[in-house]
């Protein structure tokens, strides 16, 4: 199964000028772990909860004054549309990240894929083979 057909087509994202205290109202907001950081719709970074509390809370840097591109991951990972789980599972431990953005041929940002997902998705497939085993078991 494609990653796009597993990724989250609407992706927090905001521009490198985005303040810290905005990249943590909009993670608040839609109830999401991580901000892309995008210029014109290329992602450049990604600021996570843990960004935050790493970067901003324990330096006590005053949390108004930097900015998403102070504070942002720039060493992206991201896959294309056509990656299956496995490659999507490997880049995560490969690069010890647990959001991919999910990027066009253009890399332009179309989705993102988070290691919740990849979890969500193993749940499903070992609940469905659970259901064959139930259905094939005989009898006691």
């Amino acid at each position: 199964m494609p990653i796009q057909d597993l990724a989250r087509e609407e992706v927090v994202s905001a521009g490198p000028e985005t303040s810290v205290p905005e990249l943590a109202r909009r993670m608040r907001d839609e109830n999401v772990g991580s901000v892309v950081i995008a210029n014109e719709n290329t992602p450049t970074g990604i600021v996570t909860d843990r960004d935050l509390t790493t970067r901003v809370l324990a330096e006590e840097t005053a949390p108004t004054d930097p900015v998403a591109e102070d504070v942002m991951s720039t060493d992206l990972c991201a896959v294309d549309p056509d990656a299956g789980f496995y490659e999507a599972a490997q880049v995560m431990s490969e690069n010890g990240v647990r959001r991919l953005p999910v990027c066009n041929e253009n890399d332009e940002l179309v989705g993102i894929i988070t290691a919740d997902d990849l979890t969500e998705l193993l749940a499903d497939e070992n609940q469905q083979l659970a259901s064959v085993i139930q259905a094939q078991r005989s009898e006691y």
